[in-house]
């Protein structure tokens, strides 16, 4: 089934497997885990995002969302990275950890809107050279800890169809509505996770 969004705008990729919602439990859960270094929550998280995964028929490839070396440097771990080892242990799938490369140094996205994170990705990301062969017709599930607008997911998604990828799922552990994001009465400064 496809969303009403999703039906007016077709995506790139070829499916969401989110463990749960975007709401105030799992919002205080992700940061937790991603600036509270609390990384033994990816072993929760984990398997939210392979309970909700379609049946994996085939060889896969577990593609975590990459982070620009400084902030790897500076946060001493890549959250997606954690969650996607959990996924790969879980399903059996081969795990391709540096499959994607953060070019670009971004700003933190938290507070920006799409059209914001869609420019601070623009080139932002691509498939790592080494990685260019294994893409083609290539089955991936691309882990990251939160979907909020789509613009990561969707840098990502481009680059790795790009290289060859014949299908995409985006596996995270909380989603962000776009329903639940339009109803809100009025405009507030929120802690979104930077990426």
């Amino acid at each position: 089934m496809q969303c009403a969004v999703c039906l007016d705008i077709p995506p790139n990729h070829d499916g969401i497997a989110a463990g749960t919602l975007y709401n105030d439990a799992s919002r205080k859960l992700v940061l937790a885990f991603k600036h509270g270094r609390r990384i033994a929550l990816s072993r929760t998280f984990g398997p939210l995002i392979v309970a909700q995964l379609p049946e994996l028929e085939g060889d896969w490839l577990i593609v975590p969302v990459p982070l620009h070396w400084t902030r790897l440097w500076h946060r001493g771990f890549n959250q997606a990275a954690l969650l996607a080892q959990h996924i790969a242990s879980a399903t059996g799938k081969t795990l391709l950890v540096d499959g994607l490369k953060r070019t670009k140094r971004t700003l933190p996205l938290g507070g920006l809107g799409r059209k914001g994170r869609e420019r601070m990705l623009t080139g932002a990301i691509s498939v790592s050279a080494a990685k260019n062969d294994v893409m083609k017709d290539a089955q991936v599930i691309l882990v990251d800890d939160v979907l909020t607008s789509g613009a990561t997911s969707e840098a990502c998604v481009n680059a790795l169809k790009k290289a060859g990828a014949s299908t995409v799922i985006i596996g995270c552990f909380s989603r962000v509505l776009d329903e639940a994001r339009d109803q809100r009465k009025t405009p507030q400064k929120r802690e979104t996770p930077e990426v």
